[in-house]
């Protein structure tokens, strides 16, 4: 029962926007950090962003500073990361992680989200 379910993947052309949504089931995010990573296609997976949810302190891969925002609502168990501006290679699955560890690494992340396919492309 414990998972992370993200959702809002799909189609979107160069310079719009998407919004994807991490909720956790059987569990709480409050006192976790919680991270979106992604994974295109034949490419290793990467950090993109990371949210204290207790802090509400937020950092951005250089990659998509200033275009994407993660938020989070304690009330809703939810992560948010609204991606604006996007482009071509922003087209990965992208996945939702939680960890009781203050700050997010790939590497001890406590539970992952199955992914959430997005594509940007005209």
């Amino acid at each position: 029962q414990l998972q992370l379910v993200e959702s809002g993947g799909g189609l979107a052309q160069p310079g719009g926007s998407l919004r994807l949504s991490c909720t956790a089931i059987g569990f709480t995010l409050d006192y976790h950090a919680v991270g979106w990573f992604r994974q295109a296609s034949g490419k290793e997976r990467e950090w993109v962003s990371c949210i204290d949810t207790s802090t509400r302190g937020t950092d951005y891969a250089d990659s998509v500073k200033g275009r994407f925002t993660i938020s989070t609502d304690s009330d809703k168990n939810t992560v948010w990361l609204q991606m604006n501006s996007l482009k071509p290679e922003d087209t990965a699955v992208y996945f939702c992680a939680a960890t009781t560890r203050y700050y997010c690494a790939d590497s001890h992340m406590d539970y992952w989200g199955r992914g959430t396919l997005v594509t940007v492309s005209s």
